[in-house]
């Protein structure tokens, strides 16, 4: 099944050599050093390992030949298609360790930071329409007010910056999952990237989700790859940062053994969305955290920096959700302010929506509605708190009612002395301790 994202343009398939637009040096060593590791000696497997077409495979090879640095085994494989065989020869094993000291990166050839950069244009999160059907249907685990959905559209659609605000426990987090699920489209993510002869890897299998149906036949030499393979197919990407969020985690990270770079976060969400969670719990302030986003969010370019100091620039396109229990007048200043594009309050449910959502959160939950213990909550406890409603609350409120029934060995119900004993676990009296 052919599962290629609509609406987005693939990254071609390189025809010839010159299309990849890397050093020969580099494109040669990537060889040799892929070749030494992985013990390949056929064309066909070097190409899946390259992940590049066999034709274009068998011009390096040709090529590291002319320098004495293969040789062919004179052998063919009959498992194999008949393949002529290649190994190392003394002078390419030399240089292979030779450029393993260097770099210990193999495998994937990288793609040149300019050529990656046409492709971030051809599938930009702002190159999105999301439908009010397209959010509504995204949402439709939660309850929301009809005029929330009037804010998050247009924000979603225009793919500038989002700040959520409000009192806690009222679902930012699961509208901003929300917001994810809505954009139900694909993106291509390089495996690496490559800038000034270093290799950055961008591809991660714990941020990015593969498609397993999109896969080509690296050993047929008549059949044309879909796209180029040194992309992989996945899902829009989501980031989700919470407390642990540091500046330094915005920066690429630089790997001394293998002189290798990773791309951070930000970059590995391109095409996607980066949802800054608990804004207020980190360790440095919301400010310092807006303020290194100012010229990203405000230019669609990031500046990242080598271990040399060299700076260069790099795409930024990547819908950012913030998310916070503050004010935003308590962690920002209006500078920061203009910066961020949406500013959309999050309340608690009133009473109508409060109810619907426990009566649905109890039918999930497989636990009887009881007439009696509602009337006493919405009448007798909630006054306790000015009546002040949190979507939280159904859900805390049922799993303690659960906990409680299962530890008595009673069937799961629910009534105002079982309302009672869960109320008095949700909030933390204020007395005064004797020590």
């Amino acid at each position: 099944m052919n599962m290629q994202p609509t609406g987005v343009i693939a990254p071609p398939s390189p025809k010839h050599l010159a299309e990849i637009e890397l050093p020969m040096v580099m494109m040669r060593d990537i060889l040799l050093k892929t070749m030494f590791r992985k013990t390949l000696d056929l064309v066909s497997e070097l190409a899946q390992a390259l992940c590049l077409p066999i034709p274009i495979t068998q011009e390096l090879v040709d090529l590291a030949r002319e320098q004495k640095l293969l040789e062919a085994t004179g052998t063919l494989n009959a498992n194999s298609g008949n393949e002529m065989g290649y190994q190392l020869t003394d002078q390419g094993k030399a240089r292979a360790l030779d450029a393993l000291a260097q770099s210990e990166y193999f495998g994937a050839m990288p793609v040149p930071l300019h050529i990656y950069r046409e492709q971030v244009k051809r599938q930009s999160i702002r190159n999105i329409q999301v439908t009010r059907d397209q959010l509504t249907t995204a949402m439709g685990h939660l309850i929301l007010p009809p005029e929330l959905l009037d804010h998050l559209g247009p924000a979603v659609s225009a793919g500038r910056s989002i700040l959520m605000y409000g009192p806690p426990g009222n679902g930012k987090s699961s509208i901003s999952n929300g917001i994810r699920d809505a954009l139900g489209d694909k993106v291509y993510v390089p495996r690496a990237i490559e800038y000034s002869g270093q290799v950055i890897t961008v591809y991660d299998p714990i941020v990015h989700n593969a498609l397993p149906d999109i896969v080509d036949d690296p050993t047929s030499l008549r059949r044309a790859k879909r796209f180029d393979q040194r992309y992989v197919c996945c899902e829009r990407p989501t980031v989700v940062t919470g407390g642990e969020l540091s500046l330094s985690m915005l920066d690429l990270v630089y790997n001394p053994t293998a002189r290798t770079y990773q791309a951070p976060l930000q970059l590995k969400s391109t095409g996607g969305i980066f949802i800054v969670d608990d804004l207020g719990r980190q360790a440095e302030p919301p400010q310092a955290l807006v303020n290194r986003w100012i010229v990203p969010l405000e230019e669609s370019k990031d500046i990242l920096g080598l271990q040399s100091g060299e700076k260069f620039e790099v795409p930024f396109d990547t819908l950012v959700i913030f998310s916070t229990n503050f004010h935003p007048n308590e962690i920002f200043d209006n500078a920061a302010l203009r910066r961020i594009f949406f500013k959309i309050k999050i309340d608690g449910p009133d009473q109508e929506n409060f109810l619907k959502i426990f009566a649905m959160v109890a039918r999930k939950k497989k636990m009887p509605l009881d007439e009696r213990a509602l009337v006493h909550l919405i009448r007798n406890k909630y006054p306790t708190i000015d009546n002040v409603y949190a979507n939280y609350q159904p859900v805390f409120l049922i799993d303690q009612m659960i906990a409680i029934c299962e530890f008595e060995g009673i069937p799961y119900q629910m009534s105002p002395e079982l309302i009672d004993r869960a109320w008095a676990n949700m909030f933390v009296r204020d007395e005064v301790i004797v020590k």
